[in-house]
């Protein structure tokens, strides 16, 4: 006869037989009857100091694993502390599962603890759906809807919200897991694999619907001469490609290249603002999208397939071989033309931002090649976006490009650094945008990471001063006191250092990767003026 159990505690050994290893979030007393059975299921929960750290752990766990992170939270302050990382995770088509208490009655009875006007719709906002489930067959069919969508659809949050009463309510054990929609076709693109060959400029552009590409897959676009742009979220889906432009859909002369090619592949990418930021992408020539999201169309699609992007190069590679076994198709693109590019950029870049590639350099030199960086809105990792060579693997380095939240990188880091134990993780952040999340940095001591966080402190919201000052406004409210950040470090019982050049930054960071914890490691401006 099978077990009855609290909802609460079958859906954590729901999850665990879907796969779920990890769960990031806070107890109270409004969810606590999803903690009764995590344990007893095999999951590992992770304590954040925050639903928004717990939110960005989730977040840079699915990153790091391609697996959905999932996160618990309690009733109203819970999900709205959580609905920041949910928006990020939206904009970035990053697989993440939310799920909350809500309270079991709200139309009749005012007042009541962590009472919201409608707690479902407000998280509907930043998620791809929001759903109450008011049975436990119904929780039940809402989780297998989720993990079905991330895997036939468009990677992007879910939140499920269960009343209280349900939670405590013994129930049967959810029924083995159904059959799960398949998933489009590459098949659907055969002709157009065909014109991926015949086209004298391919360009593919790379986006983060692209997955995880595999070593193979990459080495098809040096097979077809085809060059590549990556999107900041597509990083490292273009491997060793001689022919990779880089990230650098926002530089103006983008516009340029991608107006050179006679057919423009966006592969799990549809060029919004965040990556370009103009108003025309420059495509003059056809252009073929590959997206498991009809609603982001891009303006210049030419035409749209419904796929999923390693079963479209599947496609591409099956009518390679067909033509001519292990062929290298001829096209007009050249090496020169895009180093050449790539140096002219980069050049750009130092005029733009003084004194941050000296930085840049001397931190890639400190990693290995299978580093992964969780990076934030600051102006060193803007700058390392750009020029940081590609670690040729997918998922090297993640951004929150779209929503654009302060504080992601800490929580998101630690994240990573849970799904990838054993391997380097290292966090880039700001002085002002480490102040949201800092509190994470306890989670990290808890659990012993080897985490690198260098801390980049200008002192100021520089960014916003700088555009300010373009926009003729007299720089207001850009400065902000900060603590003794490394005293505040060693406070959370976390390892600390302030290099005064960039040699001693490197020791710094090499070490840390040694550590028994993690440790931030303040750098500032002044260090490019020291010398060894």
């Amino acid at each position: 006869m099978s077990q009855t159990r609290p909802l609460g505690a079958q859906i954590s050994h729901m999850l665990k037989d879907r796969g779920v290893d990890v769960i990031f979030g806070i107890p109270g007393v409004h969810n606590q009857e999803m903690y009764r059975g995590i344990e007893e299921a095999g999951i590992t929960h992770v304590l954040a100091r925050h639903e928004q750290g717990a939110g960005f752990m989730a977040d840079g766990y699915a990153r790091a694993t391609g697996k959905p992170g999932v996160a618990y939270v309690i009733t109203g302050p819970g999900l709205t502390n959580i609905m920041t990382p949910m928006g990020q995770a939206y904009s970035d088509s990053v697989p993440m599962l939310v799920i909350s208490s809500c309270l079991d009655e709200t139309a009749a009875t005012k007042g009541q603890l962590h009472q919201m006007k409608d707690q479902r719709a407000a998280a509907e906002t930043v998620c791809d759906w929001s759903e109450e489930a008011r049975t436990a067959e119904a929780a039940y069919a809402l989780i297998d809807r989720a993990f079905a969508e991330f895997s036939a659809y468009r990677s992007a949050p879910k939140h499920i919200q269960i009343p209280i009463s349900l939670l405590q309510t013994s129930v049967a054990p959810p029924p083995a897991r159904g059959l799960w929609p398949s998933v489009p076709s590459g098949r659907l693109g055969f002709s157009w694999g065909d014109a991926v060959l015949q086209a004298k400029r391919p360009l593919f552009v790379l986006g983060a619907e692209a997955g995880f590409l595999q070593l193979g897959r990459q080495r098809l676009f040096s097979r077809l001469k085809a060059a590549c742009i990556e999107t900041f979220s597509g990083r490292g889906m273009a491997g060793k490609s001689a022919l990779n432009f880089g990230t650098c859909l926002g530089r103006p002369e983008s516009a340029d290249v991608l107006g050179r090619a006679d057919l423009v592949v966006l592969l799990g990418t549809h060029l919004p603002e965040t990556e370009i930021w103009r108003e025309k992408t420059g495509i003059q020539g056809d252009c073929i999208q590959i997206s498991l999201d009809p609603a982001r169309r891009a303006a210049d699609a030419t035409a749209f397939l419904w796929c999923r992007s390693d079963a479209f190069l599947e496609c591409v590679e099956d009518r390679l071989g067909a033509v001519a076994q292990e062929r290298v198709v001829e096209t007009d693109w050249t090496r020169r033309e895009v180093t050449k590019a790539r140096k002219r950029w980069r050049a750009q870049i130092d005029a733009e931002r003084p004194s941050l590639l000296p930085v840049i350099d001397a931190l890639q030199e400190a990693v290995s090649e299978n580093t992964v960086v969780y990076s934030d809105m600051t102006q060193l990792a803007y700058a390392a976006l750009e020029v940081w060579q590609e670690n040729h693997a997918p998922g090297g380095w993640h951004h929150p490009t779209g929503f654009g939240t302060l504080g992601y990188a800490t929580p998101a880091a630690i994240g990573g650094a849970v799904a990838r134990k054993g391997q380097p993780t290292m966090a880039i952040i700001g002085d002002y945008g480490f102040h949201y999340t800092m509190a994470e940095l306890g989670v990290a001591v808890e659990l012993g990471l080897p985490l690198p966080i260098i801390l980049w402190d200008n002192g100021k919201l520089k960014e916003i001063e700088d555009s300010m000052v373009r926009a003729q406004i007299a720089p207001n409210a850009v400065v902000a006191r900060n603590p003794d950040f490394c005293k505040l470090a060693e406070a959370f019982g976390a390892y600390a250092a302030a290099p005064k050049s960039l040699s001693h930054m490197q020791e710094a960071v090499r070490a840390a990767f040694e550590a028994d914890g993690p440790t931030l490691i303040h750098v500032t401006p002044d260090i490019t003026a020291s010398s060894d």
